[in-house]
Order: structure tokens, then sequence, then C-alpha cells
């Protein structure tokens, strides 16, 4: 008998059908479950019979370990010595997580042992030979609201090898699955619809394994340390911000504001409403060429997960911007903040030069304090 496939997100009873993926996987169930790249089906590898049946809808070499996949990128705590994994890999787990990157880490025969004894499963259900592991931290609410209350470690895998290629759709792992799992959640076309990229993480470098969504070169960008303004349009406060962030920094670091990039810092600014390619206010323009800053090249982007996954500090001009940086990547929360602590800042928009001098000015202010807090 087919699985039942649940409309997630039209569901009435939307923790009741969490609890039931939740309860199916706890039982040795398998589950098809959205990422933000596929559909795949989960199992909990320290059940003997979900990691069974996982084993059996792969195929293949069906000894060959399994990627796990993490609902919160602390969680990889329990498979690796975070201490080990040197400054590059914590980085990488923090600027790439939750996202569609596989990480692949190698880890010492003590930490294999003791970690698999701990969660009750065979070293060789997630570590290789070789003594390396492929961890992965989907960027997806409702694979957080399964997997997050499930005790243990999940694995999820595409079944087979599907003429169609990867599921990017409920129906798509429906068709292929059939009968073989217990249930599929389908929460509509996956946000990417491309493979997540694998990367092999050594101590000074990294290694892209399989290309997928990002390329070396975003990868590169994403793992720069990144500031980030926000406010509406992006005509006015939040490319006003920008400049005097990166005027300050260059000061900082004594180099030419072109040169920033070589110190692995990157600032940027985006609206929440913006339309691309929108000019700077003329006041804006002005009231910063007055402090020998040219805005007049600036061009309006429009705020997006990309933008909001590459950033590590977020800078919002008011609550309400806060908010919808939160509401498109709720992990951003840990770093997202208005820049004035004590309220929102004003929208110029309609003022005077004169305002936006006073603006430039305040901004300027708040900026300089940030970044004494974020010791940058």
């Amino acid at each position: 008998m087919p699985a039942p496939v649940i409309s997630i997100f039209d569901a009435p009873d939307y923790d009741e059908q969490i609890a039931r993926a939740r309860e199916s996987l706890a039982s040795g169930g398998v589950v098809v479950l959205p990422t933000e790249t596929v559909y795949g089906a989960a199992a909990l590898l320290s059940h003997p019979q979900g990691r069974q049946r996982l084993a059996d809808l792969r195929g293949g070499d069906r000894n060959r370990p399994f990627t796990v996949h993490l609902a919160r990128r602390d969680d990889a705590a329990k498979l690796i010595d975070l201490s080990q994994v040197g400054e590059l890999g914590r980085r990488m787990m923090q600027k790439l997580w939750p996202g569609p990157v596989a990480l692949v880490f190698d880890v010492p025969a003590a930490i294999r042992e003791s970690s698999a004894d701990a969660l009750g499963i065979a070293q060789g259900d997630v570590y290789d030979a070789s003594g390396s592991i492929t961890l992965r931290c989907p960027d997806h609410v409702v694979f957080d609201d399964v997997v997050g209350q499930v005790d243990g470690p999940v694995a999820v895998t595409l079944a087979g090898s599907s003429p169609g290629g990867p599921n990017w759709s409920a129906s798509a792992a429906a068709n292929e699955l059939g009968d073989k799992v217990d249930l599929i959640l389908d929460a509509g076309p996956t946000r990417l619809s491309k493979p997540s990229t694998i990367i092999k993480v050594r101590p000074d470098s990294y290694q892209i394994v399989r290309a997928g969504v990002y390329d070396e070169r975003i990868i590169d960008k994403m793992l720069k340390t990144t500031i980030l303004f926000v406010c509406s349009g992006n005509t006015c406060r939040s490319p006003m911000a920008e400049a005097l962030a990166r005027r300050l920094l260059a000061r900082k670091y004594e180099v030419p504001e072109s040169e920033l990039d070589k110190k692995g810092i990157n600032v940027m600014s985006a609206g929440s409403f913006a339309m691309p390619g929108a000019r700077a206010t003329p006041q804006g323009v002005e009231a910063l060429r007055d402090l020998g800053i040219d805005l007049s090249q600036h061009r309006s982007r429009p705020l997006s997960v990309e933008l909001i996954h590459q950033a590590d500090h977020i800078f919002t001009m008011g609550r309400a911007h806060a908010m919808q940086v939160a509401a498109l990547v709720p992990s951003a929360r840990e770093k997202v903040s208005t820049l004035d602590p004590s309220g929102d800042i004003d929208d110029p928009i309609g003022g005077d030069t004169a305002l936006y001098r006073d603006l430039a000015g305040h901004l300027e202010t708040l900026i300089e304090q940030r970044l004494r807090e974020m010791k940058t």
C-alpha cells in the first residue's frame, strides 16, 4: 500500500503530523522529508530496523556510511571533536550551515569509537574506512521540526537511481518509493532544486568533492567576515551605513577601501522591500559627499536568503527589518540586531540634505560602537 502523502503546510493539524513523523522514525520507520535541495528518505540509524530499511532503499554497497543529517549545527559535536576540526572547519559550519552543503571531516579513532558507542550505532554506519564522516545540516523548517525532536542520529538518502534524477518534489519521491516508506511530508517544490555541495574540510583548506548549489567562488565569499545592513528600500539608510562602515574599517586596518576584501572583510547592504538597481537618494549622496564618500555608484539590492546566510553580522534599521530577516531564515536570529539598540532609525525619505547629514553622523556613531563590540 502506498505511503500516505501529507500536504504539511495545508494540514489543519500540523503539529500532530510532525509528531506522527517523529514517532515513525523513533519506531524504525522511514519517512520522506523535504530539505531545501531534495526530498529524501529518512530513518533513525540507532534503530536497527530503520537503518536496514534505509540501506535496502539506497541499494548498491549497503555497507557504505550514511550521511548524517543534523537539525542543528551544534549536534555535530556528538560525532566529531570540534576542538580538532580547526578554525576553518568551525567557520564553515557556522557560515554554511544550515544550508545546501555537506561537510566531510576526518575524525580520530578514539572519537569515532566513543561517539558510536554513545549513540548506539556501529562506526561503519557513519564513518568510512579512512575515518571520515559526512554531515549535512539542511535549511528547512519541516525537517527541523521533525528531526530536531528525534533522539538519535538521522540519515537521509535518495532511493536507488531514479531515471528522472533527484527528487525535487514529494510526488517524484512518492512515485519512486511507493510502499517502501511509511509517510511522505509534502512541503511543495524544493526551494533550490539542485544537489547540495559536498566539501572535504582540511585543517587549512578545503576541496569541493561534488559541485552543487554553491561553487568555490560563492563559498570563498561566504567564508569572509560579512557585515550586512538592512533597511526597507536600500536607497538611503542601509547604503549610507554600508559606506560609512567601509570607511571606518579601512581606517582601522590602514588599507584602501578597495583592499578590505583582502583582509577577509565584506560589507554589504540590502532592502527588505527593495527593487533591484535603484540609485541612492540624491540627499544621501550629497550628505556623504560632504564627508568625502562617493555613494553615487550604489544600486539597491533586495534582501535574500543567500545574503542572510552569507552574513556574520546583520544590523537592521528597525525591528520590523529584523523580523523580516528572521522570517526568511529563522536560524539567523542569533546574528541579527537593530543597529541602534535603543530603537528604530527613522526613514529620512522626503527629508532635506540637512536631515541626511544628521542621519550620517548618527549612523557613524552607532557603527563605531557596533564594530567595537564585534572586535572586528
